[in-house]
């Protein structure tokens, strides 16, 4: 009997909003509708090549800080990018970001790394300025909920 499917939430959650916004992404992700798909969570500073590597589909979530990434997603991306760059090809990727004025510098920068492993992105970012709303929670439950069930066996 094949694996399940294993979807990779790899998160920087260092404020409240990103924490509502993680739980959100996660409660999509496990849905009941989404059945044969195994939802693997690791805090960004704790993700390794081999969970990158047992994966088939990722889901990202950072804030924005000063422009950028977060620190812990740029050392998880510092730490899988040379040993997951050949064998990830092609998987798909979706990503959450949360900035207090502008999240254009976090979505770029994750984005042209996601490009650079030849990740496809499954669809556009959600990307959260300011206060989290129910619109804006309910896009994290969609996206980890698409994320999910586009790993879905057939």
């Amino acid at each position: 009997m094949a694996a399940m499917p294993m979807l990779l939430v790899v998160h920087h959650t260092p404020s409240p909003t990103m924490q509502v916004m993680l739980e959100a992404v996660l409660v999509g992700a496990r849905d009941d509708a989404i059945e044969g798909v195994d939802v693997v969570v690791r805090p960004a500073l704790a993700a390794t090549a081999v969970d990158v590597l047992a994966a088939d589909g990722y889901l990202l979530g950072t804030p924005a800080n000063i422009g950028y990434m977060s620190g812990a997603l740029k050392h998880f991306f510092d730490q899988i990018y040379y040993p997951c760059l050949d064998a990830t090809v092609g998987r798909s990727y979706a990503l959450y970001v949360h900035g207090n004025n502008d999240t254009t510098g976090a979505v770029r920068a994750v984005e042209s790394i996601a490009t650079g492993l030849r990740w496809k992105r499954l669809r556009d970012p959600v990307s959260v300025v300011g206060d989290l709303d129910a619109a804006a929670r309910e896009a994290c439950w969609e996206l980890g909920a698409t994320t999910a069930a586009s790993l879905m066996p057939v």
